[in-house]
């Protein structure tokens, strides 16, 4: 009896098996095909079932022989972190403000005479904001 006609132990499945893992694991093998190797593998019942396995297969090549070349580089230096803005809301709100004023302006125009100023009443939060932000008002000095 030959060595393909031997029956195959769950040693020799497990073994098999653990090449097939690591051809995926180096990319070697898809999802798809590992899955279909890794079935066959477990139905396998002499050697020349298993051997068809890993026949286009590489082998894995050892840590030493490897041509992977170790980073000599230093990390990159740490840097501060950025201080977080207080009031974000000052740039995307001022432009709200400058909406409301072209709309007044704009019917101002339209009606020949000039209305009201109600767009100052949009302005407070931002003139706040605005001085809050400079001068700290206190908090995180």
């Amino acid at each position: 009896m030959g060595r393909e006609e031997m029956r195959a132990g769950d040693g020799d499945r497990k073994a098999v098996a653990e090449q097939l893992k690591t051809a995926l694991d180096e990319g070697r093998l898809d999802l798809h095909e590992y899955d279909e190797r890794l079935q066959r593998t477990y139905a396998a019942k002499t050697y020349r079932d298993l051997d068809g396995l890993l026949d286009d297969l590489p082998g894995t090549i050892p840590v030493q022989r490897s041509q992977v070349e170790p980073a000599t580089s230093a990390p990159p230096p740490v840097t501060a972190p950025a201080k977080p803005n207080p009031t974000p809301w000052l740039g995307p709100y001022a432009g709200v403000v400058l909406v409301c004023t072209l709309i007044w302006l704009v019917t101002s125009i339209a009606s020949g005479e000039l209305l009201y100023f109600w767009p100052v009443w949009t302005m407070i939060p931002l003139i706040l904001g605005f001085f809050g932000q400079r001068y700290g008002g206190g908090r995180g000095r």
